[in-house]
């Protein structure tokens, strides 16, 4: 059964943050989804990953690229991929995705176009705009899944 929980940040600046300490925990091989509406935060979580593993303080946006690749501070790969313009299944295999989730550390932006390609761990980060007057309010929705299960309240 998958864990959940959810943690509230201030802005985009505390988005960023939570990328940072999420890098703390990642390792070779773990998967995680970023999911949520077109500006709620998913590029500005997975910058503060990149940054903190990479020392990319600017890391673009693989909108176009559909995934960059980054060497981290300890040799490993790291894959930041936007499958938000993948329209069919086939195309997740011309982006390597698959064989990446053994011995990289993958942040996908709209994972839901995976499909059958879906890795059974992963952590799901689902970030949403609070509803209120502050614009800059989310919510961050952490799910484990599979070994991730576990892991999940380390965050």
């Amino acid at each position: 059964m998958p864990s959940s929980h959810a943690i509230q940040l201030a802005n985009l600046q505390e988005t960023r943050a939570l990328g940072k300490r999420l890098a703390a925990v990642l390792r070779a091989g773990d998967c995680v989804f970023l999911t949520g509406d077109l500006g709620a935060g998913k590029t500005s979580l997975a910058r503060g990953v990149i940054e903190a593993l990479t020392g990319e303080a600017d890391a673009p946006s693989p909108t176009y690229t559909i995934a960059q690749t980054y060497s981290t501070h300890e040799g490993g790969e790291l894959i930041h991929a936007d499958l938000y313009r993948i329209e069919n299944e086939g195309e997740i295999e011309e982006v390597g995705l698959e064989e990446a989730f053994d011995f990289a550390i993958t942040l996908i932006e709209w994972p839901d176009r995976l499909g059958a390609a879906t890795p059974p761990d992963r952590l799901e980060l689902d970030i949403r705009h609070e509803e209120g007057d502050d614009p800059g309010k989310r919510q961050v929705r952490m799910t484990g899944r599979g070994k991730w299960e576990s892991r999940v309240d380390d965050l």
